[in-house]
């Protein structure tokens, strides 16, 4: 038995490495370095910070599931730079025809993600995500919350695009 499981394992890892690195996430690693830009801000509106929140987002959730090195040059097996390009809120509930009941904070980021092991895997994408807040709240009492959680939608959006392919 023990010499059937040691097959196995030798050969799921012959299989596995012979078609590149892949994870349990279903993501597809062909190289093995990434260089990251920190998000440039041409929005309107935007807090100071949004930039560097949403880089690591974005940064963090690449590399915990791929496994890549992160690196400072332009030489690196992938490179993924962009901007934020809106963050907007807006009405998006009224109550009673008249009172606003909700309140919509949208970011959108242009990507463009530079893939050297094959360049048809490259792409420069608009992301945009959203999310609803009560209207009776200030934006500055939910707005780390809100950046938070579309922070975190878009790292995922702009992960699957780049490395699953779905």
């Amino acid at each position: 038995m023990t010499k059937y499981l040691a097959f196995c394992a030798l050969l799921l890892s012959i299989l596995c490495s012979a078609c590149g690195v892949y994870s349990f996430t279903g993501a597809s690693v062909e190289g093995k370095t990434i260089n990251f830009h920190i998000l440039d801000n041409k929005a309107r509106n935007v807090m100071p910070a949004l930039s560097a929140t949403l880089t690591t987002k974005i940064r963090n959730r690449i590399l915990s599931q791929t496994g890549l090195s992160p690196v400072n040059t332009d030489d690196a097996d992938y490179d993924i730079s962009g901007y934020i390009t809106a963050y907007d809120v807006s009405v998006t509930g009224v109550q009673n025809t008249q009172t606003a009941s909700l309140n919509r904070l949208t970011i959108s980021v242009q990507i463009e993600f530079k893939n050297q092991k094959n360049t048809k895997a490259s792409f420069s994408q608009s992301f945009s995500r959203f999310s609803d807040f009560a209207a009776n709240q200030a934006l500055q009492t939910v707005e780390n919350k809100l950046i938070e959680e579309i922070g975190t939608q878009l790292a995922d959006d702009i992960f699957n695009k780049a490395f699953v392919n779905w």
